[in-house]
């Protein structure tokens, strides 16, 4: 997402709003267009507070990642009206200056991003700084949703974050830049008038909601998510709309029935796109195979509401607070990433504490004064003066400081980039947390071998034969009489399970999903131990159908436990919900509540913010070992004691 050509001030030079020469002038009483459209930074505010919610906290707005799609709408609209216009009033399009003022609102706010955010890491977290070579090149040549895909990257994990991880949407929209104004001198000389244009741009937009369908694997979305074919239906509608509201005196826009129903139309759109932000989910299908589709469509009518004429939508998004956090929203979207995570690994608070929040509100806080001081003196004088006349006039200002202050100022560049490109070459390959988890793997991988190679696969579940021959036995277990199947989390906290329940049996592998789980339960079969604990959902989060048929194969006589999940996503609260009610009814099953646990401590978690760290591992298991506990004397009636273990 970038905010681009609008951010000018929206100076929209409009002699003629036809699509081509000869179109008749306007009606003398139509609306005269002004050189700013009003009410866009508004939409552009809008825009980057859902995605700052999404980001702070993925559950206090679940669908915020769509305001990336209102941004493409508004900047389709803005660029095609711009191109459209230009050439009705020359009759070309002069695509270097265009391509020029494109790099003139892009290039100097990303220029001093990069460095201070590769730095600002450095010194942080170094787990921010894996990948981090790839995600400078991506982001200094607009390329960064094609290398990600490449790399395998999937941007709602979350397990491993991404310090440029917002940049791919930038790169979407400036290879929609370069390509548009090429397609546009064609689409004008082959479809003769507006509607045509218009029809064309819409039918390009649908048919890329329809290839992301297509394309959408739901266990892995970023490919469908990412990809500049896949992702062009905003962009492309915005240019339809651009098409339609440039047509010759607009007549379908004074007409009685659109005066009649336009504040209905606003009411529905705002109602359609204040639903899918809050309910949205990137885990859903639906999203991909319709959500994005339909919160486009909800932002193009609420742009021509906005565009046409005043009324109270547009006087609350001109509103002067709206509109400055409109005007800095560019810069908002680049910084805005980077502050959170830093923030999150120098202040690192379990969610839902008051200390959590706080962070939050800190976050945003440095995010809007940085990405102000962009605004101001990176972004303005460059916009205003060019890149030569910005030069120039920062020299000018480097020879009134004197020899010794410019020696001072050359200084400082020369160590910032000379720290800078040691830090990208020496960083690490994995997180802190993948080498752990690959450590915990190879030591499960020798002292608990899975019975079978076929473990993992996703297999019709059938009861195992263990449950008619099994004992029943309420008593506490003791470790050898515990198996333990799970995902990255079980391997993360394995020695401390070792620790708190000696002998313990674990069948663990980074990214596992519940599908695995039947699988794993009927290879087993009646080599399964009396107490079984289940550990999955951080991959794709709670399969409820999964779960179901693993409570069913372990039968009813077994000790099973089901543990929930902690992260930043915003599937949490349901997945838990889900874990809960399936727990519901089974008296042999317990829910060990890993994120309530966590709630109000601090240090617990690994820098990805979903992983137990060393001393977490150990709640982790005394989660675990309490609600075996807990199931054990709900059946027996007799309450058992837990042995304080000091932490080794």
């Amino acid at each position: 997402m970038s905010t681009t050509e609008a951010q000018r001030t929206h100076a929209v030079r409009d002699p003629v709003p036809g699509a081509s020469p000869g179109t008749a002038p306007e009606r003398p009483d139509a609306p005269r267009p002004t050189r700013r459209l009003a009410g866009l930074d508004g939409l552009r505010a809008l825009a980057i507070a859902a995605v700052l919610l999404f980001h702070l906290d993925a559950t206090w707005l679940p669908g915020g990642f769509l305001g990336v799609d209102v941004f493409f709408v508004v900047s389709g609209f803005l660029i095609t009206t711009l191109l459209v216009r230009e050439r009705a009033a020359t009759g070309r399009l002069d695509l270097p200056a265009f391509w020029t003022r494109r790099a003139r609102r892009l290039l100097p706010a990303l220029l001093v991003l990069v460095p201070s955010s590769v730095l600002l890491a450095r010194l942080s977290e170094g787990d921010l700084l894996v990948g981090v070579e790839r995600q400078v090149l991506g982001a200094l040549t607009f390329t960064s949703n094609w290398l990600e895909v490449a790399a395998g990257t999937d941007y709602f994990a979350a397990t491993s974050p991404q310090l440029f991880m917002n940049l791919w949407s930038l790169a979407v929209e400036e290879q929609f830049y370069l390509l548009w104004p090429l397609a546009l001198l064609a689409l004008v000389t082959v479809a003769r008038t507006p509607a045509a244009r218009a029809a064309v741009a819409a039918t390009a937009g649908l048919a890329s909601a329809v290839l992301m369908a297509l394309t959408l694997d739901p266990d892995a979305p970023t490919r469908a998510y990412f990809g500049t074919d896949t992702h062009l239906s905003g962009l492309m509608m915005g240019a339809a709309l651009a098409f339609a509201w440039a047509a010759p005196h607009r007549a379908w826009t004074a007409t009685a029935a659109w005066n009649r129903h336009r504040r209905t139309v606003a009411g529905v759109a705002l109602a359609v796109l204040g639903l899918l932000l809050a309910t949205a989910s990137e885990t859903s299908a639906w999203t991909f195979r319709g959500g994005i589709l339909l919160a486009g469509l909800a932002t193009t009518a609420l742009v021509l509401v906005v565009v046409e004429r005043p009324g109270r939508l547009r006087a609350v998004l001109e509103l002067p607070v709206v509109r400055w956090v409109g005007a800095r929203s560019y810069g908002i979207y680049l910084w805005h990433w980077p502050v959170v995570l830093v923030v999150a690994q120098d202040l690192p608070e379990a969610r839902g504490s008051t200390a959590y929040v706080l962070t939050r509100v800190w976050a945003l806080v440095v995010t809007l004064a940085v990405a102000d001081l962009s605004y101001r003196f990176v972004e303005l004088p460059v916009r205003r003066r060019g890149f030569g006349g910005a030069a120039s006039e920062a020299f000018r200002r480097l020879r009134s400081l004197g020899p010794r202050g410019a020696r001072v100022v050359w200084g400082v560049v020369a160590v910032v980039t000379v720290a800078t490109v040691v830090v990208l070459l020496t960083a690490p390959d994995r997180t802190s947390t993948e080498e752990l988890i690959r450590a915990n793997e190879a030591s499960l991988t020798r002292s608990d071998p899975a019975p079978s190679t076929a473990a993992d696969t996703t297999v019709a579940a059938k009861p195992a034969a263990g449950p008619a021959k099994l004992e029943q036995d309420w008593s506490m277990p003791t470790g050898r009489e515990v198996d333990v199947l799970g995902d990255s989390m079980v391997v993360g906290a394995s020695h401390a399970l070792r620790y708190y329940l000696p002998r313990i049996r674990m069948d663990a592998k980074s990214n596992r999903r519940w599908s695995a789980a039947p699988g794993l339960v009927s290879t087993r079969g009646d080599t399964l131990r009396r107490a079984v604990v289940l550990g999955f959902g951080t991959n794709a989060g709670t399969d409820e159908a999964e779960v179901r048929r693993t409570l069913d194969a372990l039968g009813p006589k077994r000790m099973v436990v089901l543990v929930t999940l902690h992260g930043p996503f915003s599937r949490i609260e349901t997945d838990n919900a889900a874990l809960r009610e399936l727990a519901t009814g089974r008296d042999n099953v317990v829910v060990a509540d890993w994120d309530a646990a966590l709630e109000g401590t601090s240090g617990q978690l690994q820098p990805d913010g979903i992983h137990p760290s060393l001393v977490g591992s150990h709640l982790y298991a005394k989660t675990i070992r309490a609600a075996l506990a807990e199931l054990s004397e709900r059946h027996t009636g007799t309450p058992v004691v837990l042995k304080a273990l000091p932490l080794p």
